[in-house]
């Protein structure tokens, strides 16, 4: 018997043909009669074949199982047309007609692709945010790289000695302390440690010791088994240790971690062992550890707030990170690399004027490079001009310029009202010095012009 002798079963191979399409498929004839629809379409609107197979899409549309039909006009203009549609369950899915004709021309079947809207917005969601994390991963690979190259400038000598230094130490794999006020680049730095560590190619994990909860510390850094507590994960979760295995873990403001916990970190750095929360058993780890604070930890143990043993343990290796206003040379270079940043980022071509960068060198930037760095892209975001000048700045940043005599505060042959006049004056010439003009002045100290000009000519500056 030949391989072809078998009848085959026409119909079904045409249903096992449609059922291949990932899309719903809808097919009509010319009258609108349904004729066809695969498994896609069952599942797409909860629709049955032997629901609507022979039944008029218009009957069907008026016993409320869908509410939009393309049929009919695509049998009068012979044009493909696309709708959305809402089955009887409240399913909303994207219609594609498209009509097929005989060789006379004359539409004889309708084909209508079926696709599931939720789904479409799903992938338009995911496009979203594939773009936004590729985009930031673009952004971050810049930074990285201008960091590499050395781009991400530090210019002082401060810091200069300073990652001659951390070279050094990176290279090792002895803990590293790093101190230094808030907004001073703490985490900049710890990267670097790692970048330039034979352990650049493992994970960097970092954990902000200040915002995570006093009673979830210990699981997040240890794991936990299932049923440690409730709402535990049924599965259980590795800790912050055990997934930083092979690489660093930064453990950021460590200063912050209530006494018990010190003592269990203390154990676990040297063992370089834990026990999950809910567990006994006893798990290794290969982890270099880099520590931060911007609190005193000799004062802090002196006070009974930190364990001397733990301080001593991360006293390894000290690197003290001085605060900006104390190393004026990385002032213009970190404002360039912030305005580079932000005009890639919202796509702006913005520029400091000479008076600007003097205020920048001269104010104090309590908050360190944190500060400045969001400081330069509020500049960037809200304003409209390209070439920013003084008064673009808040008062408080040009006080700095005028810093008070001291040796004129100490002066017992002057009243208040003296020193008050002195202050106003270097004041007044400061601002008429950067600004060039009464009318900059007035707009800076949020007065009318003509109180500037009276108190200019008062002090013999006009």
């Amino acid at each position: 018997m030949g391989i072809f002798s078998e009848t085959l079963d026409t119909e079904k191979i045409h249903e096992g043909i449609l059922d291949v399409f990932s899309d719903g498929i809808y097919i009509t004839d010319a009258k609108g009669k349904t004729l066809a629809v695969n498994q896609m379409y069952e599942k797409l609107t909860g629709l049955k074949r032997e629901e609507i197979i022979g039944e008029l899409v218009t009957d069907l549309r008026n016993q409320g199982s869908f509410d939009v039909v393309l049929n009919p006009e695509i049998v009068s203009t012979g044009r493909k047309k696309s709708s959305v549609q809402v089955t009887k369950e409240g399913r909303r899915v994207i219609l594609n007609g498209c009509p097929v004709f005989n060789e006379s021309g004359k539409v004889v079947l309708v084909v209508t692709f079926v696709r599931d809207i939720t789904l479409l917005s799903q992938l338009q969601n995911q496009i979203a945010n594939q773009k936004e994390v590729i985009d930031k991963f673009h952004e971050a690979q810049s930074l990285d790289n201008k960091m590499k190259k050395g781009l991400f400038v530090f210019e002082s000598r401060e810091i200069v000695n300073l990652n001659n230094t951390l070279d050094k130490v990176a290279k090792t794999d002895a803990t590293v302390l790093l101190m230094g006020e808030t907004g001073v680049g703490k985490d900049v730095f710890s990267r670097r440690i790692h970048e330039r560590s034979l352990r650049h190619n493992e994970p960097f994990f970092k954990v902000d010791c200040s915002t995570i909860p006093e009673s979830l510390i210990e699981s997040e850094l240890f794991g936990y088994e299932s049923g440690a507590f409730s709402g535990a994960n049924t599965k259980g979760k590795p800790g912050l240790f055990e997934m930083a295995d092979k690489g660093t873990l930064f453990l950021d403001e460590i200063g912050e971690l209530p006494l018990m916990m010190q003592s269990k970190l203390l154990r676990a750095l040297q063992d370089q062992e834990l026990i999950r929360v809910g567990s006994t058993k006893v798990r290794k780890f290969n982890v270099r550890f880099i520590a931060a604070t911007n609190r005193d930890l000799e004062e802090e143990v002196k006070n009974g707030r930190f364990r001397s043993d733990l301080f001593y343990r991360l006293r390894v290796a000290v690197l003290q990170i001085p605060p900006l206003r104390e190393r004026q040379g990385d002032v213009l270079p970190l404002a360039s690399f912030f305005l580079e940043k932000y005009n890639a980022k919202y796509r702006k071509d913005v520029t400091f004027t000479k008076e600007v960068c003097k205020a920048f060198q001269n104010y104090k930037w309590p908050g360190n490079v944190r500060e400045m760095d969001n400081f330069i892209q509020s500049l960037v975001v809200t304003r409209d001009r390209e070439i920013l000048d003084v008064s673009d700045l808040p008062h408080y940043m040009l006080c700095d310029e005028v810093p008070m005599d001291r040796t004129s505060i100490c002066d017992e042959n002057k009243s208040l009202d003296e020193l008050m006049c002195d202050y106003e004056k270097n004041l007044l010439m400061q601002a008429l010095e950067v600004n060039g003009s009464v009318a900059k002045v007035a707009k800076l100290f949020k007065v009318d012009r003509t109180t500037i000009f009276r108190k200019a000519k008062k002090h013999s500056l006009l």
